[in-house]
């Protein structure tokens, strides 16, 4: 099972598909499977140097514990030379009882003092005039993302801008469910947040290096959750309002693709999805308008290229079993057509 999840994610661009999945890397920078070990932003650091405390501190007792047993097996082990007789017994100890009771909590007051620290550092961190905010609603199995500043809407993949220290520009997003409870989560990025429908809770983003961040929902939401993949870029200020232009823009739609937008606006399509600028307003499913500029489908499962479109189109469950979108139960010809039309939504 293990070994399945990872090849697809692997086929995928390299999206983890399960949190309780080890094999977590060290590296710098973006990272094709999505790492703790290598933080890219504040709140990510900030929990990568707790977990490092966390660690030092339970470290240090197994080895306190494990050497302290190690050393009583060790000169209390049986020899032949020992009598029969039962050895003299100690009934409590004042010192000992004291001494296993303060320090343990001792131990746990400066961890949950620590932590206290963190969390609460992360949550109420302030935020500048100059940053972004983003909506991010959780569907069964897909992400979109709003941007309202921008009267934006996009799906799966993220577009945020680098945040620097001279330059802060940190991400505040607004997380809901359109469904059942999903789970936003960039390793590197930060800690998980829940999406709870009827219900907004916020996180904030201030990756500091550009890339693409890989990205889980992390609680189970039914079939498809381990392949409800996101991914972050994390674009130059350039390329971030290079990219909004775009998205802004309507779709480009070639006069020679008219037969394969008939097919869309005439059967079931525009019941559950938007192309901006057309009949088609759909909000069940993700929004169309510039479809191709994102470089995958499925919400991470496959890669966006003509072929694993119309494939998709054709039988989405063959890429994603359990996906709520059904099978049109088109002919050749109009899935050639509609692929056609819906590799002009750039």
């Amino acid at each position: 099972m293990q070994a399945s999840l990872i090849a697809n994610a692997t086929r995928s661009s390299g999206a983890i598909v399960c949190v309780s999945l080890p094999g977590l890397i060290w590296a710098e920078g973006p990272q094709r499977i999505p790492s703790t070990l290598a933080p890219a932003s504040s709140s990510a650091h900030q929990i990568f140097d707790l977990s490092l405390f966390v660690t030092a501190i339970t470290g240090g007792i197994f080895l306190v514990v494990g050497g302290l047993l190690a050393f009583a097996l060790f000169k209390f082990r049986a020899r032949p030379s020992d009598s029969s007789a039962e050895p003299a017994q100690i009934y409590g100890s004042s010192q000992i009882e004291l001494a296993w009771t303060v320090i343990p909590v001792l131990i746990v007051v400066v961890l949950f003092l620590t932590t206290a620290r963190i969390i609460f550092a992360i949550q109420d961190a302030p935020k500048p005039s100059a940053a972004l905010d983003v909506t991010a609603i959780g569907h069964q199995f897909w992400w979109e993302f709003r941007y309202p500043k921008y009267d934006v809407v996009t799906a799966n993949e993220l577009h945020i801008p680098v945040s620097s220290k001279s330059m802060p520009r940190p991400t505040f997003l607004k997380l809901t469910s359109a469904d059942v409870n999903h789970s936003f989560w960039v390793p590197q990025l930060g800690g998980k947040t829940d999406l709870i429908a009827n219900h907004t809770n916020t996180m904030w983003l201030d990756p500091n290096t550009p890339g693409v961040y890989l990205g889980q929902c992390a609680q189970f939401c039914g079939a498809q959750h381990a392949m409800m993949l996101l991914r972050v870029y994390v674009d130059t200020p350039e390329q971030f309002d290079a990219w909004i232009k775009n998205q802004q823009e309507p779709s480009r739609q070639e006069p020679t693709a008219a037969a394969g937008k008939r097919i869309f606006e005439t059967l079931a399509c525009m019941n559950c999805h938007t192309v901006a600028g057309t009949a088609a307003t759909g909000r069940f499913g993700p929004d169309l308008t510039h479809l191709m500029s994102r470089a995958t489908l499925a919400s991470g499962a496959i890669d966006n290229t003509p072929q694993n479109l119309r494939e998709w189109v054709k039988s989405p469950d063959t890429f994603k079993r359990g996906a709520l979108m059904p099978a049109m139960q088109l002919t050749d010809e109009q899935l050639d057509q509609l692929t056609a039309y819906l590799e002009t939504l750039k």
